[in-house]
C-alpha cells in the first residue's frame, strides 16, 4: 500500500484508526480531549505545550514476558520529561530504577511514605 498524505482541517471528531501506520504524523493546535491510544508504538513521541490534566498513562515500556510481542533482547529507550508540572501526581507501581531528578522542586515529594526533601535536609545537616 502506498503512503498517503492526508490533511485534516476543522472538525473531524471521533476518528478511529486501526492497524494504521501514522509514522511521522504531526498534530498542531488541535483538541484531542478524551482520546484513547492503546497497543501503540509511540517510540520517539514528542509532546510540547500540551495540557494533559487528568491524563492516565499506564503499561508503558516494553511488553512483558506474557505478551505475544515480548522479545527479551529488546530494551526501550529512556523517557525524558523537561519543564513538566507533575504537582500532586501519583506514580504507582513504576520502575524508577536509575532515574535522575535534576533542578526540580521536590517540596512534599514522598516516596513510600518518606518525605524526600526532609530526608535530604537531614543528610545535608549531618554531613556539614
Amino acid at each position: 500500500m502506498a503512503t498517503q498524505k492526508i490533511e485534516i482541517k476543522n472538525n473531524c471528531a471521533a476518528i478511529v484508526a486501526k492497524n494504521a501506520n501514522l509514522d511521522k504524523s504531526s498534530f498542531v493546535d488541535v483538541s484531542m480531549c478524551d482520546i484513547s491510544i492503546s497497543d501503540a508504538n509511540l517510540s520517539g513521541l514528542k509532546i510540547d505545550g500540551a495540557q494533559i490534566g487528568g491524563a492516565v498513562v499506564k503499561n508503558i515500556g516494553m511488553p512483558d514476558e506474557n505478551h505475544p510481542d515480548y522479545n527479551p533482547d529488546l530494551k526501550h529507550k529512556p523517557l525524558r520529561f523537561d519543564m513538566c508540572d507533575f504537582n500532586a501526581s501519583t506514580f504507582k507501581n513504576c520502575n524508577l530504577s536509575n532515574v535522575v531528578i535534576e533542578n526540580c522542586d521536590i517540596t512534599g515529594l514522598m516516596i513510600n511514605g518518606i518525605l524526600i526533601d526532609g530526608l535530604l535536609k537531614n543528610v545535608r545537616y549531618k554531613y556539614r
